[in-house]
């Protein structure tokens, strides 16, 4: 199945890039923006901008698209572990749980295996 990965690939095409995640983990996207980058992706947060890694707990702004032999049972295991081992589960009910497990299928199918994409705010756009 396909999913994204941290990746430092395309790494500086924009000034706002950072990649504090371990390359080739399993990143997805965290719906809550803060108010400075709620209206500009490029705000001094970067919620706006980034992926969230789901070992290291930190983000980047380049994700990868890679097949992985997954499940989606094992993506949701992934994703539902990373978020309990980062305190983040107490907040979310299985509905929540089950949306950011679709929303990170479907957005990676969105692209083919190899793209870097990169986000700004609810765009998804790949690099070149």
């Amino acid at each position: 199945m396909k999913l994204l990965t941290a990746t430092s690939r395309t790494q500086g095409q924009r000034d706002s890039d950072f990649n504090w995640c371990i390359e080739g983990e399993l990143v997805i996207v965290v719906d809550v923006v803060c108010e400075r980058d709620r209206e500009d992706p490029d705000g001094g947060c970067g919620c706006g901008r980034s992926f969230a890694g789901l070992n290291s707990s930190k983000a980047t702004t380049t994700a990868l698209v890679k097949e992985i032999d997954f499940s989606r049972e094992d993506a949701a295991e992934a994703i539902r572990s990373a978020l309990e081992q980062s305190g983040w589960l107490a907040y979310f009910d299985q509905d929540d749980i089950d949306d950011v497990i679709e929303d990170a299928l479907a957005l990676a199918a969105e692209f083919e295996v190899g793209d870097i994409i990169e986000r700004r705010l609810d765009d998804f756009n790949v690099r070149h």
